[in-house]
């Protein structure tokens, strides 16, 4: 199988930095061109090479992007320009989701077990399969206004239930 994906130009020398870790880990062929990358293997493992690369891309580190070689962790990106189309409430959205400090992204991985990256018009998260509706939850109600308390609260009613 093989699977060509783009990253952000910004992006590619961390890639470059841990590829063949990437390689070695998946037991794929990778090649990079500015910032497009072609995937080769097997299904499976190409999938997952495919995820490592994206969550790169997406901001996280290659340490929390390795996380996806494990059977239960999955990769989520929500697009903010699904939301709000302008620039502004972008940024709104984001530090809402980043809280001051970090704190509210930090408080969420806390609860759910997740990590999560703020990056351009996006928001993505690695976390266990069963989590993800959780958290995309989580986000939703944060961009639409909803007091970071609340969604406190219902991180910690959906944990009881684990």
């Amino acid at each position: 199988m093989i699977k060509t994906i783009r990253i952000p130009k910004d992006r590619v020398n961390v890639l470059k930095s841990c590829l063949r870790n990437i390689k070695e880990k998946t037991k794929t062929k990778i090649s990079v061109d500015e910032n497009l990358i072609e995937i080769k293997g097997e299904a499976l493992n190409v999938w997952k090479a495919k995820d490592i690369i994206t969550a790169i891309g997406r901001g996280f580190s290659p340490m929390n992007s390795f996380l996806l070689l494990e059977d239960e962790k999955y990769l989520e990106v929500i697009n903010l320009k699904t939301y709000t189309n302008t620039k502004k409430s972008i940024l709104r959205i984001k530090g809402r989701i980043i809280g001051k400090n970090g704190k509210c992204r930090k408080k969420i991985e806390n609860l759910t077990s997740s990590k999560i990256s703020v990056y351009g018009h996006t928001v993505s998260i690695i976390a266990d399969s069963g989590k993800i509706p959780e958290i995309k939850n989580a986000m939703t109600m944060l961009i639409k206004g909803m007091k970071h308390e609340k969604v406190y609260g219902y991180l910690r009613r959906v944990k009881k239930y684990d």
